[in-house]
């Protein structure tokens, strides 16, 4: 079948990528401290790191791994922090060390981490030190060895490293992280790197650079394996594409998503990283009035996020103070961007919200809309460079332009499989090597690619499809709603009816309101049988609400 987007590529982006101008991540990296050696690369709570300073410091991580612990090409190292200078130091350190990164949420359970140690195989930890507890807990039931705790002040210089730990450790309680056995500060570990030079390691296309563990929300938490080729692969794709309005050495991108997250970790900490962008980071994008303080500071040009993070951002009211003049590109990702917000996006920033779409399996991205998208369109975009797609029905046929189908992805950025799971590998990426991505999606005339919804979120109403995204879409436009999700709960008579959740922005709002906005905006069967009101909706650790939470929730009020 003719490829429809071939038609319609963003101007002045090649068609394909050559993978083989690096071998590995870490040779981007190089390229980039030197080149950008004396522009600032990372800034967190008003401590700045030249790209010199990242280039050293990653350089003694390193080292230490290598003299300290005897780190050997493909050992994993688990990082658990939240977004800090430390982290992109521990992240590169364990690259150019000949490491694996194993990129560890650190609001984990005990359970949820228990297992991500011992399925990684997981011999080295980096970790803050708020959550020691969570580790001490499991330790004696994994196979970690060494242990690097970090504070939250150990950056930033003196007298400000102990004023920061001081207030941290006093009102967190923390557990000391004396009582971890076999432990290092990261500062030792840093100091202890120094005196030994570090020994650069060969890497090539082939070697693991992060077992890139998915959400779970499908299921057992899988690591899928990112190889050095995926991720150089996706930062020359996603280069190539944002390349129209990005100048190299210039930009300041807003990084709030964590960076533990694959969108962000791909698209903030090495893309913008290799065109030597200064690296705003956001240690605790919940503070929304801190968040929006921290912005003010500096002359921002990029910033990525969820649909839920840019709809907080709106919502308060300094955020529409600040100076948009430098900015040039909003990215969202992770979850379905919201008509209603992506337009308040552009009235009030004059930047428009270009939805981009990826997975952990991809590297993540994977298609992304042109960089000179006048407004928000309700697609996806384009397949990046190197990357095609197929939209498949049931018996894995491609169906037509405007047909819906399960989408599946092409391309150097799709993972090689899941650690130690050829079984789940063989379920999602066939002998074609396509990925199926389980989300629906259909390709408009235009080449667009639509996504429509999860395969598994569909709600069947009386044998007719319904898709959460856009029961969701329609709802957020009310003015009176802040945050929706959507979900098919059990009827007796149509097999499922359409419940939603709604946090109220207008506390007079009601159920009768929005049953009667979404009559005018829906057929019939789609509209919302059932309305509930909460204080909150539950969400990941970067802002995805959890439908299948709320489906949980659903399933145990009705047994």
């Amino acid at each position: 079948m003719e490829k429809v987007w071939l038609k319609n590529y963003q101007a002045g982006v090649a068609h394909e990528i050559d993978i083989n101008q690096f071998q590995s991540v870490t040779e981007v990296f190089d390229r980039s401290v030197k080149k950008y050696s004396d522009r600032p690369a990372m800034a967190c709570m008003g401590k700045l790191l030249s790209y010199a300073e990242l280039d050293q410091l990653t350089a003694d991580f390193a080292s230490y791994l290598q003299h300290q612990l005897g780190l050997k090409k493909g050992n994993r190292v688990a990082v658990m922090m939240p977004n800090l200078l430390q982290y992109p130091v521990a992240v590169f350190g364990t690259l150019r060390a000949g490491g694996i990164v194993v990129n560890v949420n650190p609001l984990y359970t005990p359970r949820e981490l228990e297992h991500q140690l011992n399925d990684a195989d997981v011999e080295t930890i980096v970790i803050l030190e708020n959550f020691a507890s969570v580790l001490e807990e499991v330790l004696p039931r994994t196979s970690v060895k060494n242990i690097v705790v970090a504070s939250i002040g150990d950056m930033l210089g003196f007298p400000k490293r102990q004023l920061v730990n001081f207030v941290v450790r006093k009102v967190k309680k923390m557990v000391p992280p004396w009582r971890l056995p076999r432990h290092t500060g990261f500062n030792q570990a840093l100091a202890a790197g120094a005196a030994k030079p570090y020994v650069p390691v060969k890497l090539g296309h082939q070697d693991i650079a992060f077992l890139q563990y998915t959400g779970g929300t499908t299921g057992v938490s899988k690591g899928a394996e990112l190889l050095h080729k995926n991720i150089v692969a996706n930062m020359l794709q996603a280069s190539a594409w944002v390349k129209p309005i990005i100048r190299e050495g210039q930009e300041v991108i807003v990084t709030a998503l964590p960076l533990y997250h694959v969108f962000s970790l791909t698209a903030n900490l090495m893309v913008f990283t290799d065109m030597g962008a200064l690296n705003v980071l956001i240690t605790n994008p919940r503070d929304i009035p801190g968040f929006v303080k921290e912005m003010g500071k500096y002359p921002v040009t990029c910033i990525t996020g969820v649909n839920t993070l840019f709809n907080a951002l709106l919502n308060n009211p300094e955020f529409a103070k600040l100076d948009f003049s430098t900015w040039r590109l909003t990215l969202g990702g992770g979850m379905a961007v919201q008509k209603a917000v992506a337009d308040k996006w552009k009235a009030v920033t004059g930047v428009t919200l270009v939805e981009a779409y990826g997975l952990t399996e991809t590297s993540p991205a994977a298609c992304i809309n042109p960089m000179d998208l006048a407004a928000y369109n309700g697609t996806i975009g384009l397949p990046v460079p190197s990357t095609e797609i197929e939209i498949r029905d049931a018996d894995g046929k491609e169906v037509a332009p405007g047909e819906q189908g399960e989408l599946c992805i092409r391309g150097p950025q799709v993972m090689r499989g899941y650690w130690k799971r050829p079984d789940e590998t063989a379920k999602v990426l066939g002998a074609d090597g396509f990925l199926a991505t389980g989300d629906m999606a259909m390709m408009t005339p235009e080449g667009f690619v639509k996504l429509v919804d999860r395969k598994k979120d569909m709600i069947l109403v009386s044998g007719f499809n319904v898709y959460p995204n856009e029961i969701e879409d329609v709802v957020a436009g009310h003015p009176g709603v802040l945050e929706v999700a959507c979900i098919g709960v059990p009827d007796e008579k149509s097999g499922e009816v359409v419940k939603i959740f709604v946090v109220k922005k207008d506390p007079a709002l009601t159920e009768k309101d929005l049953i009667h906005h979404c009559r005018e905006n829906l057929t019939g069967y789609k509209v919302p049988k059932i309305v509930e009101f909460r204080s909150e909706l539950p969400k990941t650790n970067v802002g995805k609400i959890l439908r299948r939470a709320l489906r949980d929730q659903a399933v145990a009020k009705q047994s």
